[in-house]
């Protein structure tokens, strides 16, 4: 049983450093950007000068923000790129702790049960 409490109190560390998930850029450039200046996802992919398709995948959150998407956000926007990939990274990091927590706890069971 103490191996339990043990275990618990382990993982719920490991997800406190970040216990809510991290806005996707897409969603902010969707929420903060496009809708308020009331631009279409068509016409904001004409202006940075890629599909609609990739810039519709990238606010629907299901691609990241690379590199080149930032500098194409950032030019458009007048923000930086380092900000936009800030947001990327924090996402990315929140994703492989939430992961690792849970390989740990099952590591963890494991061990326990033996």
């Amino acid at each position: 049983m103490r191996s339990w409490l043990i275990i618990g109190i382990i993982i719920k560390e490991m997800l406190m450093e970040q216990t809510r998930k991290p806005v996707h850029p897409g969603k902010v450039f969707l929420l903060d950007i496009l809708v308020p200046l009331e631009v279409s996802i068509t016409e904001a992919a004409r202006r940075m000068g890629i599909t609609r398709k990739t810039l519709s995948e990238f606010v629907n959150e299901r691609s990241s923000c690379t590199p080149q998407m930032a500098l194409r956000i950032a030019e458009i926007t007048n923000t930086s790129a380092e900000s936009w990939l800030a947001m990327q990274i924090k996402l990315d990091l929140w994703k492989v702790r939430q992961k690792t927590a849970i390989k740990y706890a099952r590591k963890a069971l494991l061990v326990s049960s033996r």
